[in-house]
């Protein structure tokens, strides 16, 4: 089975062939376009490096957050558009499970953290276990990085693009119980999602196209708005 994996949840997008336990191709870029000015140039070049067209594709997967809320409607809008023109399955990920699956044999309790603006982090807990296998032990969150921190009393490797800023403050709190993933395991890989997704399209476990949407944890500034509410500072 292959499957063509997008995430655009921050600000290094990625995409990435996976075919079965295979990585075929992957491209990550940093830049300072949007995903919508880029996303379909990288799916474009993946393809044609790869001599593949859409119809060799089986399936779809994309990183549905928490991230950037024009960033996630980017990369699943864009996998709607793949997905309905050639009538294959999307199978949709959530952006902290592809962090955490990037150590499935870690040691230590793992921790990815975003960045969520506003002094808060997108989080959750995760364990792997001797097969290598990784598993969520808490539920997801936005709350300050120090409440999450407060809460951990063992060794836990930190990943995310949340470590830039807010690392030294986690340091600071824990000291050596603390680990930190180097800098260039920070971002969020289009292959690991792309191996998730398909997982359970091989499970039979599709998504609607038609009701995927962004899993942003807190409403967005234009939700907010639409409520009648006042954004949080």
């Amino acid at each position: 089975m292959k499957i063509l994996g997008i995430d655009t949840a921050v600000a290094t997008g990625s995409v990435a062939i996976v075919e079965d336990d295979v990585l075929v191709a992957e491209m990550l870029l940093t830049s300072r376009q949007t995903h919508a000015r880029r996303i379909m140039k990288v799916v474009d070049s993946l393809l044609s490096m790869t001599e593949s067209s859409l119809s060799d594709l089986d399936g779809f997967a994309v990183s549905i957050g928490p991230g950037s809320f024009t960033g996630l409607r980017i990369g699943i809008s864009t996998v709607k558009g793949l997905a309905f023109s050639v009538g294959k399955p999307i199978s949709a990920v959530i952006t902290l499970d592809a962090l955490a699956h990037q150590f499935p044999y870690a040691r230590t309790l793992i921790c990815p953290i975003l960045n969520a603006r506003k002094g808060e982090v997108y989080t959750a807990l995760y364990r792997a276990d001797e097969t290598g296998a990784v598993a969520r032990i808490s539920d997801y969150a936005v709350i300050p990085p120090l409440d999450r921190v407060s809460r951990i009393s063992e060794p836990c490797l930190f990943v995310g693009d949340g470590i830039s800023e807010y690392g030294p403050l986690i340091k600071q709190k824990m000291g050596p119980l603390a680990h930190f993933a180097p800098p260039f395991l920070n971002t969020i890989r289009a292959s690991v999602v792309a191996s998730l997704g398909l997982k359970r399209l091989k499970n039979k476990e599709p998504d609607d196209a038609k009701t995927l949407v962004p899993f942003y944890i807190r409403p967005s500034e234009a939700e907010i708005k639409i409520a009648g509410g006042s954004p949080s500072l």
